[in-house]
């Protein structure tokens, strides 16, 4: 395996984008991106401060710049959970990287968001977590090129079943 993969992680907030991530780019031996520390440098903000200053919908325009604006060279990037709002975004990931959905329950995103509320979701506030994730699922579905469950597994045996894939 060479380092000459790029890897876009996408899932809902709480399916280990970040963990699985920072792995993956260590085992590869390449860079790491999270797309969310690009925005909040940018903002000079964190993604909750963003969303309370005006809404879900500018923080979604404001990751829709960075995203297409951001060189996509090599290693893993892990995605904010609402990247697939934007087709812009996603054609851009799926032609230039590999797209890999970590696939999380309702049960288990709604758990691991408990232990971190100050956690940031672009979204309507009258919108519930359930509904959110109904409307969510069938985008990530749609882009991805790999889907992996992560419900029970450790982040390390959800690596290996990535660098499997990829072969």
């Amino acid at each position: 395996m060479t380092s000459q993969h790029i890897i876009s992680l996408i899932g809902f907030p709480g399916s280990g984008k970040s963990t699985v991530g920072v792995l993956l780019a260590k085992r590869l031996g390449t860079a790491f991106v999270d797309t969310d520390i690009l925005i909040q440098t940018q903002e000079n903000a964190t993604l909750a401060e963003i969303i309370a200053r005006s809404d879900h919908h500018q923080l979604r325009k404001i990751e829709e710049q960075v995203l297409l604006d951001m060189p996509i060279t090599t290693g893993v990037i892990s995605t904010g959970g609402s990247v697939v709002y934007s087709k812009k975004i996603m054609q851009r990931l799926a032609a230039e990287t590999t797209v890999v959905y970590l696939q999380a329950t309702l049960e288990t995103v709604d758990y691991r968001i408990s232990l971190a509320p100050d956690r940031g979701i672009a979204s309507g506030k009258d919108q519930t977590l359930a509904a959110i994730y109904r409307e969510r699922i069938p985008l990530y579905e749609q882009w991805a090129a790999l889907t992996v469950s992560v419900d029970d597994s450790p982040p390390e045996t959800i690596v290996s079943d990535i660098l499997t894939f990829l072969g």
